[in-house]
């Protein structure tokens, strides 16, 4: 009895060496592949998710449901979800959550009920590489105090915004749950 419990421990211990390898080999192709060099941190690319926004036959009340039975707090654009920045943790990036009218026409060409918006670096490099790989560019590149943004199309006719944000130092919240 002795000799099987040691054999099945062994043959345990065994398959959880070999997979462990594996994982970890895995892991180390997965972050050489994505692993960016200093003169790819350069070029146009995304780096999260700046907002998710969808249509809604009535957006206050959308907006009022997910305030009541989430907790969300709400305003006129939808709700903003603020987080650190993970390369410099003092300051502070926002995702934005909007119900749009379902007659909207902000999310044309493009005939979803949906549009995600992307944060992105270096976004007019961004837009000179997706020209040159022939992405269709909806619009110009229009400057805000809060960034810059342009809309593409993805293959499925998704509406796509890009937003290179200007981001804020990180305030820490009150107990009113307000940061000023």
């Amino acid at each position: 009895m002795r000799k099987v419990i040691f054999y099945f421990l062994s043959a345990v211990i065994l398959i959880g060496w070999t997979i462990q390898n594996n994982l970890s080999a895995e892991n180390q192709t997965l972050n050489q592949k994505y692993k960016l060099n200093k003169n790819e941190s350069k070029k146009g690319r995304v780096t999260g998710i700046g907002g998710i926004f969808f249509k809604s036959r009535d957006t206050e009340s959308t907006k009022e449901w997910y305030s009541k039975n989430l907790g969300m707090i709400t305003d006129q654009y939808g709700a903003m979800f603020k987080f650190r920045l993970d390369k410099d943790p003092e300051m502070a990036g926002y995702l934005q959550w909007s119900p749009f009218s379902e007659n909207t026409k902000y999310f044309e060409p493009s005939d979803k009920d949906f549009m995600i918006n992307y944060r992105v670096e270096n976004i007019e490099d961004l837009i000179e590489q997706l020209k040159s790989e022939g992405v269709t560019i909806v619009d110009s590149l229009e400057t805000y105090d809060y960034g810059k943004f342009i809309h593409i199309m993805d293959p499925e006719n998704n509406k796509i915004e890009l937003w290179e944000p200007v981001d804020s130092p990180f305030d820490e919240p009150k107990e009113d749950g307000s940061t000023k």
